[in-house]
C-alpha cells in the first residue's frame, strides 16, 4: 500500500509539472480544492482501490500522462471558440482510449431511414421556442451512472419512456434500466445493446416496464424476470426511428412534439469532456454510445443540444454535454429514436 500512494503522489505531481511547463499553473491552486478539478484526491479516488495491482497503478501513470497530452491539443483548438468545449482530468484519464471503449462506449447502431417531412408533420399553432428543456417541465430525471455495465443503450431508452409518460399527463416515475439489460431480445446486456432493436422488443413484445425499486439495477447482466400481464407498469405502444442528419432544424421541433430524443453518438472524444459546447473533434463516423436529448438552446452566438449521459453527474457539466447544432457533430442527428406510449 504505502508503494501504492507513492505512485499517486507521483502522478499528482506529474499533473503538476506537466501543468506548468504548458504554461497553465496559473489558477492550479484553485483547481486544487475544487471537486470538479484535476486534483491529487480525484487521483487517490481512482487509484487507491485495492483490486488494482502494481502493473495497473504504472499503466494508470502512463495513461494518465497520455490524457494530459491529448486533453492539452483538444484544448488548444478550442481557443477563440465561443463557449467552447473544455477537456481535462475525469474519472476516465487513467484508461486507455481502448480501455474506455472496451467498457462504456458499447451502444450498436442500427441503419435507420431518412427522415421524410411529409409523413410526420402536422400543423402547429403556436412558433417553436428558440429554447426548449424537458427538465423544465419535470419530465427528465436525474444522471445515472452505469459504471461498468456497457448498458447506456438501456439507460437512453429507458429515461426517453419516463419522459413521454410525463408528456402525456402521468406523474414522474423511475423506471427499471436492469429489467431492460436483462431481457431485451437481441442484446447482449451490459456487453452490447441497440436502442432501435430495444424499443422494437417493447413494442412487438409488450413487456411493461416496472418501477426501479421493484428491479434495481445490479451493475451487470442478471437472469430476466418476467412478470405477469395484469403486473402494473409502462407499456411502449410504438417508437420511430430516422437520421435527421441536415434536418437538425427539424429534429428540435420533433423534440418538443415527441419528448426527449434517443440518440447514438461517436463519444469517443468525450473520454476527456468537462463542460462546454463540442464544437470540433467530435466524428460522425463511429456511433457507439447512446445518449438523451432532452432540449436545445439556439439564442446565443452558438446553438446547442442539450444531453443527459449516463456516466454519472462527477463527468462533464453535472452529468451533461452540450453539442454545437447544424453540423451533425458526434454523429448525433444520424440515428434519432422517439418513444409513443
Amino acid at each position: 500500500m504505502r508503494k501504492n500512494k507513492a505512485i499517486i503522489v507521483l502522478l499528482s505531481y506529474s499533473l503538476l509539472v506537466f501543468r506548468a511547463a504548458h504554461g497553465a499553473l496559473t489558477g492550479f491552486s484553485e483547481e486544487i480544492h475544487s471537486p470538479s478539478g484535476p486534483t491529487p484526491q480525484l487521483l487517490i479516488q481512482l487509484l487507491n482501490r485495492s483490486e488494482l495491482t502494481d502493473a495497473d497503478y504504472l499503466q494508470a501513470g502512463i495513461n494518465l500522462q497520455s490524457s494530459l497530452k491529448r486533453q492539452s491539443l483538444l484544448n488548444s483548438y478550442s481557443k477563440g471558440l465561443k463557449h467552447a468545449a473544455v477537456y481535462g482530468v475525469n474519472q476516465f484519464s487513467i484508461l486507455s482510449p481502448q480501455q474506455f471503449k472496451d467498457v462504456y462506449l458499447r451502444a450498436h447502431p442500427e441503419k435507420v431511414p431518412r427522415y421524410r417531412f411529409f409523413q410526420h408533420s402536422r400543423f402547429r399553432a403556436s412558433p417553436y421556442p428558440q429554447k426548449f428543456d424537458w427538465r423544465d417541465h419535470g419530465a427528465v430525471g436525474p444522471v445515472h451512472n452505469q459504471k461498468s455495465c456497457g448498458g447506456c443503450w438501456a439507460f437512453s431508452v429507458v429515461a426517453a419512456i419516463e419522459a413521454v409518460r410525463v408528456k402525456d399527463g402521468g406523474k414522474f416515475e423511475e423506471l427499471s434500466v436492469q429489467q431492460v439489460i436483462d431481457c431485451a431480445y437481441k442484446s447482449q446486456g451490459c456487453n452490447r445493446g441497440s436502442t432501435v432493436t430495444t424499443l422494437a422488443w417493447l413494442k412487438q413484445s409488450r413487456e411493461k416496464l416496472v418501477n426501479k425499486k421493484e428491479y434495481p439495477y445490479k451493475e451487470e447482466t442478471g437472469v430476466c424476470q418476467i412478470f405477469p400481464q395484469s403486473h402494473g407498469g409502462v407499456l411502449v405502444k410504438n417508437y420511430t426511428a430516422s437520421s435527421f442528419s441536415g434536418q437538425e432544424d427539424e429534429m428540435s421541433r420533433k423534440l418538443v412534439d415527441w419528448g426527449p430524443l434517443v440518440v447514438i453518438v461517436d463519444a469517443v472524444s468525450w473520454q476527456d469532456y468537462q463542460g462546454g459546447i463540442i464544437q470540433h473533434h467530435c466524428s460522425p463516423e463511429h456511433a457507439n454510445h447512446a445518449v438523451l436529448i432532452t432540449g436545445y438552446d439556439t439564442t446565443g452566438e452558438v446553438p446547442f443540444w442539450i444531453v443527459r449521459n449516463s456516466w454519472g453527474t462527477s463527468w462533464g457539466d453535472e452529468g451533461y454535454v452540450y453539442i454545437k447544432m447544424g453540423e451533425n457533430l458526434c454523429g448525433v442527428a444520424d440515428s434519432v429514436a422517439a418513444v409513443f406510449l
